[in-house]
């Protein structure tokens, strides 16, 4: 008896303390909470589920709803009456696009009731098909594996030559250079709570930029550029060396790397800011590091020890990734996400061209150089009897030109 008395006033007490926490008018004495509007085409209806927590036990309360743009048709207030638990909002889309929808009190009386009423936010995307909203992703995930793998051409081209010969350290320097600029900013903006809630204050209402699958391949790119500069060290590489302009780049992208670190630290500098001056270290790198591998197959007149495996699957990255943005920029209607960004589109279209001239070099130009001729009279046209397991693999990805001789 004496312990379902105990166990009463506890309940008791704990009402009360809830009531009282309720009751705070700085608080305010509900919590209005919506959820999440599937994607939803052009004309079609849905709705904007919510809930009042606790039960509104109240004078009916009249919301102002506002919405960002005029994509959607919504009622202009909500009502909630005494008794309420949850409703909706109904909605008719109009157009493509993306929108947001917010809540305002209708008199400053009511300003109390709702926790935190401004920072309750409905969104809402409405697309001209979900079709498109599928393919566009499954494009993503393509051009993520055809970027990843890209790596490996190179890698296998080295091992089995043995050589570097024919790859451009300035390349390979300028880009090992630009996947840890990527990788710090990735890693920061992904990880560090700080640093996200500095980019949220930036951008009200947005999201994260940087995914999961952004920060693996980025590491992932580190890691390859690395297992390709231990190769340089170790086979043959000839007299081939970082030149002095890749130097002086490198250099001076480090230095404006380490005097803004100086500048963040000492507190004149945000550090998202900072971060933001990785990326554009790594913008400036792939604007600069395809020229040398590009002159160093014009001057030796052949594409020898440059993996044209690499190129393909760059290309193929490349074009997806474009593509997906075309796809995104028309099925949303937002035209200013592909050309409203020029880096972003400048950059993946320079780094197609860049492949094309790659292409043309090793398929048009020099597609039987003097010294690829003599390495194919001398070991993949050998007796089949001789050869390894691992020459007749290099024997079929040459033939389907995933790598050359």
């Amino acid at each position: 008896m004496k312990l379902k008395c105990f166990g009463l006033l506890l309940t008791l007490l704990v009402a009360g303390v809830r009531s009282y926490s309720y009751a705070n008018p700085e608080e305010g004495l509900y919590r209005l909470c919506l959820q999440s509007v599937d994607t939803v085409e052009v004309g079609q209806n849905t709705s904007l589920l919510f809930s009042v927590q606790p039960v509104f036990r109240n004078e009916a309360l009249t919301l102002t709803i506002r919405k960002d743009n005029d994509i959607i048709e919504v009622p202009s207030q909500l009502e909630i009456a005494n008794g309420t638990s949850d409703g909706s909002v109904n909605i008719h889309t109009l157009a493509a696009g993306k929108t947001k929808i917010r809540f305002n009190y209708s008199s400053d009386a009511e300003e109390a009731l709702i926790v935190s009423l401004d920072s309750v936010i409905g969104e809402v995307d409405v697309v001209h098909s979900k079709a498109l909203v599928i393919i566009t992703a499954v494009i993503g995930w393509l051009y993520f594996a055809a970027w990843s793998i890209s790596f490996y051409p190179q890698i296998i081209l080295n091992f089995y030559r043995r050589s570097v010969v024919g790859l451009s350290f300035d390349y390979i320097a300028l880009n090992i250079t630009g996947f840890t600029a990527y990788s710090a900013f990735n890693c920061a903006l992904f990880w560090s709570t700080a640093i996200q809630a500095q980019y949220l204050d930036k951008n009200p209402g947005g999201v994260i930029p940087v995914q999961d699958n952004d920060v693996a391949f980025s590491l992932h790119a580190v890691f390859a550029t690395l297992v390709v500069i231990g190769q340089c060290l170790v086979f043959k590489r000839g007299k081939q060396k970082v030149s002095i302009v890749a130097i002086i780049i490198l250099v001076i992208l480090w230095l404006f790397v380490f005097i803004s670190l100086f500048v963040a630290v000492g507190k004149k500098l945000k550090w998202l800011e900072f971060l933001y001056f990785f990326s554009y270290v790594k913008l400036a790198v792939t604007l600069v590091k395809y020229i040398p591998q590009a002159y160093l197959n014009f001057k030796r007149k052949s594409t020898e020890g440059w993996s044209i495996g690499n190129v393909l699957l760059d290309f193929t990255g490349g074009t997806l990734s474009i593509l997906q943005m075309f796809l995104l920029s028309y099925n949303y209607d937002d035209w200013s996400s592909t050309f409203g960004d020029p880096t972003k589109f400048g950059l993946g279209l320079f780094s197609v061209l860049f492949d094309i001239l790659f292409m043309f070099q090793h398929y048009v130009c020099y597609r039987k150089s003097e010294k690829a001729t003599k390495e194919e009279e001398k070991g993949l046209l050998s007796d089949s009897s001789e050869q390894t397991p691992s020459s007749r693999a290099m024997k079929l990805l040459s033939f389907l030109g995933l790598v050359n001789s």
